[in-house]
């Protein structure tokens, strides 16, 4: 009988004619075929089951958020007016310090493709900012500027869609099994999710300025924050909800993913004054609105009185 070795320390026991899984895929028996297929990951219980279907929600909804601001700076035309720099400077660079970590740690090719759709997705929102930006900031329409910003979207697309082939091959030189190699990566990996909840949580402080500042939220999609909420949310609880199938130190598990859940359940927790703002600042724009609409209906008024008080 042969030994397969699951992750938390499970071992069970193989039969001996069992057919051995294709090269580069994890010895497993009893787990979700196309979990494993997808995710390279063994999963042979109801909880890690349930953690990875909610971590591929809380994936498809940070995948999703950033696209409906892209349509509503197309839509408004005034992303500048709305959008802090500041919040897409953090933005982008917490996806990069998690694509470094990505790198460094040897995560698996869903996740880098991820975090490559991350970075694709903050390159449109800040070439959208920039555009806009020169565009109405200038008194004349220069079609220069508009072929500049497609070439600048085509070329980064065509670099991402390389790195991850790149990287993949680098890795390969990597050796694993070095402890000096291994100690180093860890530690790194460390380092970047830190960095990332740190740029991810100081991302949300320059838009609330902004917002407060305006005493609008106008020209910003709400569902960009919304879905960020529940992607957060989500991968928070996908974290936790494995720990009852944990065979080892529950505690040591916590500490692992302890930079990621920082970053996450803060900006779930920012976010939320995101949205008391997107509350109230949508009466003063009502507000405004409806003031509007009567000036109209006022200044004939108005100038009939004049006119008879002169006669």
């Amino acid at each position: 009988m042969a030994s397969a070795r699951f992750p938390g320390g499970k071992s069970v026991d193989v039969a001996a004619n069992w057919t051995a899984p294709a090269p580069g895929r994890p010895v497993c028996v009893n787990g979700t075929p196309w979990i494993l297929y997808l995710l390279e990951e063994c999963v042979d219980n109801v909880w890690e089951y349930c953690s990875v279907v909610i971590g591929l929600v809380s994936m498809f909804c940070f995948l999703m958020s950033t696209l409906p601001q892209v349509y509503e700076a197309h839509r408004n035309g005034k992303v500048e007016e709305a959008m802090s720099f500041g919040f897409l400077f953090f933005l982008f660079s917490g996806d990069l310090t998690s694509f470094a970590g990505c790198y460094l740690t040897s995560q698996l090719p869903i996740q880098l493709v991820t975090v490559v759709f991350y970075i694709f997705t903050d390159l449109i929102l800040i070439s959208q900012f920039l555009y806009y930006k020169i565009k109405n900031s200038s008194s004349r329409k220069s079609p220069v500027l508009k072929w500049l910003c497609f070439a600048w979207c085509g070329a980064a697309t065509l670099v991402l869609l390389a790195l991850p082939k790149l990287i993949v091959k680098n890795n390969a030189t990597l050796d694993p099994k070095s402890p000096s190699t291994s100690n180093s990566v860890e530690v790194t990996g460390y380092i970047c999710g830190y960095l990332a909840s740190i740029f991810y949580l100081s991302s949300r402080f320059p838009q609330l300025y902004k917002n407060f500042q305006r005493q609008s939220t106008e020209g910003t999609s709400y569902l960009l924050f919304a879905l960020a909420m529940m992607g957060n949310g989500t991968y928070g609880f996908s974290v936790i909800v494995v720990l009852p199938a944990r065979k080892g130190s529950k505690r040591t598990f916590i500490i692992k993913h302890l930079a990621w859940l920082i970053g996450s359940l803060g900006v779930l927790i920012l976010d939320f004054f995101v949205t008391a703002q997107f509350i109230m600042y949508r009466k003063n724009c009502s507000a405004k609105s409806s003031t509007l609409l009567r000036v109209p209906e006022v200044e004939p008024l108005l100038r009939e009185e004049v006119e008879l008080s002169m006669l």
